[in-house]
C-alpha cells in the first residue's frame, strides 16, 4: 500500500507555470503506475496524465497535451506534474493516484488517492 500527499498548488495568472508534486510513502512506489486527475466544481473527475512504473511511457488528456509534463523519481518516491501555459480552464483540484494493475488511464483503475491540491488560474 502507498500513501500519497500532493503539494505545489496555488494561484497563478493565465500563461504562467506551476509544478505539482506528489510524495509517496511506502516500499512499493516503483511498482505502481502513477496518474494525475483533476476535478472542477460541478464536473466529474477527469484524467490528466499518467506515467508507467519505470517512466517508459506517458499519456495525456488532449486538453493538456503540449502544456503539461508528468515525470517521476522513484528514488525519491515522488511524481511531478509540470504545468505550463496555464489557462483558466485548468482551475481544479488536482489529485495524485496510484494504480496496482497499471492497465488503464481511467479513475476506476487507480487504487490509491491523495487528498488533492487546489490550482487556480486567473484570467
Amino acid at each position: 500500500q502507498v500513501q500519497l500527499v500532493e503539494s505545489g498548488g496555488g494561484l497563478v495568472q493565465a500563461g504562467g507555470s506551476l509544478r505539482l508534486s506528489c510524495a509517496a510513502s511506502g516500499r512499493t512506489f516503483s511498482g505502481y503506475r502513477m496518474g494525475w486527475f483533476r476535478q472542477a466544481p460541478g464536473k466529474e473527475r477527469e484524467f490528466v496524465a499518467t506515467i508507467s512504473r519505470n517512466s517508459a511511457s506517458t499519456g495525456y488528456a488532449d486538453s493538456v497535451k503540449g502544456r503539461f509534463t508528468i515525470s517521476r523519481d522513484n528514488a525519491k518516491n515522488t511524481v511531478y506534474l509540470q504545468m505550463n501555459s496555464l489557462k483558466p480552464e485548468d482551475t481544479a483540484v488536482y489529485y495524485c493516484a496510484a494504480s496496482v494493475s497499471g492497465r488503464s488511464n481511467v479513475a476506476g483503475s487507480y487504487d490509491y488517492w491523495g487528498q488533492g491540491t487546489q490550482v487556480t488560474v486567473s484570467s
